[in-house]
Order: structure tokens, then sequence, then C-alpha cells
């Protein structure tokens, strides 16, 4: 059965190798670790409203502008590192975002890329699924849920290496 957690933070956007443990599982080793944060050009999406900000409301006060600037920027900055999760998958359990579930209800995992993304996050979605999608990472990864008591038969979630977390689920089932 899923249950929330928190959100484990890594300094890097890459696949982690194999280490002792994480805050999501203690004692647990972590077979695979990714932190999927916002790609380099959503950043230049904070730059360009913190500017609209400015140029909207220079020609009543530049000091007003500029603060609306810095707001806007610093407010979309938080809302781009507020919606940054993670993958962690440990000898013990699957965590996507703040979802965690025991790896003994981990069914076949598969990966996605390209127009087949387009297919299994549209026409072929059940609504019932357990969804975590990023605008800036395009490949998803489907990971089927063997809970007899779960309603949802799957998770669909983005990853920027699908192939690796479909590789780490298979080998360590």
């Amino acid at each position: 059965m899923s249950h929330p957690a928190s959100s484990s933070a890594s300094p890097s956007d890459g696949p982690r190798v194999p280490r002792p443990s994480s805050p999501a599982a203690p004692g647990a080793e972590v077979l695979y670790e990714e932190k999927l944060s916002p790609a380099w050009w959503m950043w230049l999406l904070v730059l360009l409203a913190g500017l609209v900000a400015l140029v909207a409301l220079a020609p009543i006060d530049l000091w007003v502008a500029g603060t609306a600037a810095v707001v806007v920027a610093g407010g979309t900055t938080v809302a781009l590192l507020a919606s940054t999760t993670s993958i962690v998958i440990t000898d013990e359990s699957l965590q996507v975002g703040r979802a965690r579930i025991e790896r003994r209800f981990v069914g076949e995992a598969e990966a996605f890329r390209g127009e087949d993304v387009r297919r299994v996050r549209g026409p072929e979605l059940d609504g019932r699924a357990f969804m975590n999608f990023r605008v800036s990472v395009g490949p998803v990864v489907r990971i089927r849920i063997t809970d007899p008591v779960d309603p949802t038969p799957y998770w669909l979630s983005s990853t920027r290496h699908p192939e690796r977390v479909v590789e780490v689920l298979a080998r360590h089932a």
C-alpha cells in the first residue's frame, strides 16, 4: 500500500550509486536516487517572469517595478524548488516524491521515451494511477503495483533515466 513520506534531497540530477542509507528508509541500501529538479531552461522562465513585471510596472515607478521584479522572480524560484521531487529505490522500498511503497508490492516496470510518452500519459492513462510528472523531464517510467488492497494499478513518473530505473527494479526484485 502507498504511504506518503518526506521527499529526499540529492545534490545532483543524475542517478546515484548505491549507498548505505537514506532519510526515506534508514538502514536500507539506496540502489538508485534521482532528483527531478527543473531543467536549465526553466530558470530562463524565472528571469522572463521578473522581466515582465519590471517592464509592466516601469512606467509607474522604477522602484516599484524593481521590487515587483525581484518578488516575482523570487516567488517563481521558490515555486520551482518546492516542486522538485525525488525517486529513491532501496532494497526495501520505492519512493517517488512523497509516495512510498514496499518493494514486495512493486511489479514490472517499463520505460517510455518520445511518442510513447504521449501515448501512456494520454489515451492509455488509467485515472487511478499515481502520477508524478515534471514538464522539464520528458521520459517516464510505468511501475506496476501488485498490492491486492491498493486500487492504484501503477505509478507513472517522469525520470531522466527510465531504463536505469527499470534495470534497478528488475535486478533487485
